[in-house]
């Protein structure tokens, strides 16, 4: 067993590149700091350049790790292949991509129109032109690569309209449909990537709610649906991402792994 690699060989990710979109929110900055710790370097999107420029110099730099900031707005395609082009550009090579930005709509099931739902699904196709030009680009440097797409356990289970009546609006439908598609085309996508040894996952959160978001009463109605009676932190996703992320989750793909407190094993 010589040649088997170490924990810490699975999980180094010094030599890396990493682009994570949304990575300014309250979970994008945690994974960028997760993969950044591990030794990658990031390339950190956001529609404001400068926020995103911030971000990337504020990321924790071991080894020969640099960070950058670029500019994509995922709901226009020309933004879409542009930032893409500057984050090969910034980083030299691209070998992970993180699929976390998402550009919100709030309205629920009573009051979304058409073309409120359908703006809502512009994110899981920016979620597939960016998978489908990290692997062009893995491809074309006869590489490998890993890219991580962001569900839900909104994605695969309805919400409780009990914990929402009377303290806030319903889940967005909007957001449910985004959500499961994306875990869908995960699969579809892992499929036909795995022959060019590009992997494609997905992580599903349950609730991480901001520090300044929803109604404490909303919180302590989930927190009683959850086994572990509580909600997430961001960092208690770190630990998911850096194993699909790295050669430790080498012959893991097309698996949605959800982190939830439970809220599923109902």
């Amino acid at each position: 067993m010589s040649d088997e690699p170490t924990i810490q060989d699975l999980f180094d990710l010094t030599g890396k590149t990493a682009l994570i979109t949304g990575a300014t929110g309250w979970l994008g900055s945690s994974f960028s700091r997760a993969l950044a710790e591990a030794g990658a370097s990031i390339v950190i999107s956001s529609r404001d350049t400068d926020r995103a420029k911030a971000a990337a110099d504020a990321l924790p730099s071991p080894g020969p790790a640099a960070h950058h900031g670029v500019g994509i707005d995922q709901t226009d395609p020309q933004s879409i292949e542009r930032g893409f082009a500057d984050a090969v550009t910034a980083g030299g090579s691209l070998d992970i991509l993180v699929n976390n930005g998402l550009d919100p709509v709030a309205k629920d099931l009573t009051d979304c129109t058409f073309e409120e739902f359908l703006d809502q699904q512009r994110n899981t196709a920016a979620y597939f032109i960016l998978a489908r030009l990290l692997c062009n680009h893995v491809v074309e440097r006869k590489a490998s690569g890993s890219i991580i797409n962001l569900g839900s356990m909104y994605g695969q289970v309805a919400s409780y309209p009990d914990a929402y009546a009377g303290v806030a609006t319903a889940s967005p439908v909007a957001y449910h449909a985004h959500k499961g598609g994306v875990i869908q085309m995960t699969r579809h996508l892992a499929a036909y990537y795995a022959e060019h040894n590009v992997r494609v996952n997905c992580i599903s959160p349950g609730p991480f709610p901001r520090d300044d978001g929803p109604p404490p009463e909303m919180v302590e109605r989930l927190c009683a649906k959850l086994p572990m009676k509580r909600m997430g932190r961001p960092h208690e996703l770190k630990g998911t991402l850096l194993l699909l992320a790295s050669d430790a989750g080498s012959y893991i793909t097309g698996q949605n792994i959800t982190v939830d407190g439970g809220w599923m094993a109902w």
